[in-house]
């Protein structure tokens, strides 16, 4: 597995996003531990999650939860699995995402993931989403605060906008190590975010950079370049999308989301997918 740098620490060049284990359609628990031991035998050492990413109000964490699980039952080593997770979020229990960004509740869900997560510190603990009623430099200093007292070993925010980036990065005073934005061939516009990032030499991680749940399977069938680049090299068209985010720059992590293993493990065959200077502009006109 090649990797890339999150702060200090190296992880897999593609990571794994574990939403599609706990939302809606969500598949059995047995076939969730499946697909994180199946990441794990890959190589992949970023497992993405959130404390939102769940369905009723009474399992705020599931996914936090359930990753942990399945981590300390996997047989091998983790020492080096980075596990990444979010506040700001909230989901009420009745399907709908909402917000808070206040600092004091980015504290209490911070706290409550440590607990979920079984660890002295979280890995990385991002700001989920900008909330409107909140000013963003109060919540990214609730993050910074966090990072201060050792609750969190890095910061990142998520769904950030340039400015937001610049200002968090501020706050953080430089340790900014992450933005977790949209990006996919359907959803580009986040391609400034990552940009800066590459400026800044701050890791960006494309969250559903296949399309997201409902379109993954789809993405041949949308962009045509896609799956001609794919017939060339012998791969699925899913594969050529994240090696044409790997191309972009060195900064950039792919999170896509699985809930099978035979999906992940197809994910991580990106790294080894070479895609010529043609190519890849085919793929960018796309």
């Amino acid at each position: 597995m090649q990797t890339r740098r999150i702060g200090d620490v190296q992880v897999s060049a593609i990571g794994l996003g574990g939403m599609p284990m706990s939302i809606e359609g969500r598949p059995d628990e047995q076939r969730s531990v499946s697909t994180i031991h199946a990441a794990l035998e890959a190589g992949v050492t970023l497992i993405d999650t959130a404390d939102a990413y769940h369905l009723g109000a009474d399992e705020v964490g599931h996914n936090e939860s359930l990753i942990a699980r399945a981590v300390a039952s996997y047989g091998g080593d983790t020492s080096d699995v980075l596990i990444a997770t979010k506040g700001g979020h909230v989901r009420p229990g009745d399907g709908s995402w909402t917000l808070d960004g206040s600092p004091e509740h980015l504290k209490r869900a911070c706290d409550a993931s440590l607990e979920r997560l079984g660890v002295e510190a979280i890995g990385l603990y991002q700001f989920h989403r900008p909330d409107p009623r909140v000013p963003y430099a109060d919540s990214v200093g609730a993050i910074r605060d966090l990072l201060d007292a050792g609750k969190i070993r890095f910061a990142g925010v998520s769904n950030a906008d340039p400015d937001q980036i610049r200002l968090a990065n501020e706050i953080l005073g430089g340790r900014l190590v992450s933005v977790q934005n949209q990006f996919s061939p359907s959803f580009r516009s986040s391609e400034p975010e990552l940009e800066l990032c590459a400026e800044l030499d701050i890791a960006f991680l494309p969250w559903s950079p296949l399309g997201g749940i409902s379109q993954a399977g789809e993405l041949g069938s949308r962009f045509a370049a896609f799956t001609d680049v794919a017939k060339a090299h012998g791969v699925s068209p899913q594969r050529v999308c994240l090696a044409w985010m790997l191309a972009k720059a060195p900064v950039v992590i792919p999170i896509p989301g699985s809930s099978r293993p035979e999906t992940i493990r197809d994910s991580v065959g990106a790294v080894d997918v070479k895609l010529s200077a043609e190519e890849l502009a085919r793929l960018d006109a796309a």
